[in-house]
């Protein structure tokens, strides 16, 4: 595509090749992630298939776990207990998943960029454990606040936020 400026307007001209189509469409990889894709059967070229906030427009794999971050993190840390690394290798060891995408939450309490890379380090200490006794990670993903299963005006609602999902790839 080429782009023209007349008179202080942008105008957007399409460049045609003879001989030469382009087919746009989304493609899906391996974890259920989107992208878009430009392609003319030869060559062509993708980006991440995003939504408004960012974040990858994936199509939800089988959750196989779900635990309570509480029950892996101390308050406002990304360092797993010695009993929540239990859990986790006993779990990983004896799924039969060919792969795993670890997902990190939170709740509201702190602001949405604090909220976003805390999720992120505790998604990424559960695939460090998860690596440790041979499981294949597929991705790694943290989406702070913005996907909560419930209220964050309530303790209990919160307290099902501070979640880390574990999505079975088979």
């Amino acid at each position: 595509m080429a782009l023209t400026v007349s008179a202080g307007a942008a105008q957007a001209q399409q460049k045609v090749i003879k001989g030469e189509r382009y087919t746009p469409t989304i493609w899906v990889d391996p974890d259920g992630c989107e992208h878009w894709v430009m392609d003319d059967g030869w060559e062509g070229y993708m980006t991440p298939h995003v939504n408004r906030d960012g974040i990858p427009v994936c199509r939800r794999g089988n959750t196989c776990g779900v635990i309570a971050s509480d029950q892996l993190f101390t308050t406002d840390k990304h360092h797993i207990t010695a009993s929540g690394k239990a859990r986790l290798q006993k779990f990983f060891n004896e799924s039969s998943a060919t792969s795993f995408i670890i997902v990190g939450h939170t709740d509201a309490r702190a602001s949405d960029s604090y909220n976003m890379a805390l999720s992120q380090r505790r998604a990424n200490s559960v695939a460090s454990v998860a690596r440790s006794v041979g499981a294949r990670i597929a991705d790694v993903r943290g989406y702070g606040e913005r996907q909560p299963v419930a209220s964050n005006k309530t303790a209990s609602g919160m307290a099902r936020n501070r979640r880390v999902e574990i999505i079975c790839l088979r």
